[in-house]
């Protein structure tokens, strides 16, 4: 039976305060927004400062993206096998 006795005290869930949606937004716009001006740069810009400028605005969600996959690998065990 899945039933609790009175006598067992029921472990308090913690508090988990949920954020606000907005508070999820602003590192993927950023992102974003710095994709669309590393591929503007790339298009309008064939040399000079603005090659430069736009393999860096390219490269760094490139990085973040990386950076997180494998941050959130490590953390997560695997169910299938892998990492061990």
């Amino acid at each position: 039976m899945n039933t609790v006795s009175p006598d067992m005290p029921v472990p308090s869930s913690p508090d988990v305060t949920p954020r606000p949606s907005v508070a999820v937004w602003p590192w993927p716009i950023a992102l974003g927004l710095l994709t669309i001006f590393g591929l503007l740069s790339a298009l309008l810009g064939q040399h000079g400062v603005w090659l430069a400028l736009s393999w860096a605005a390219l490269s760094i969600p490139l990085i973040v993206t990386v950076a997180c996959l494998i941050r959130a690998w490590c953390r997560t065990p695997s169910v299938k096998g892998g990492q061990s």
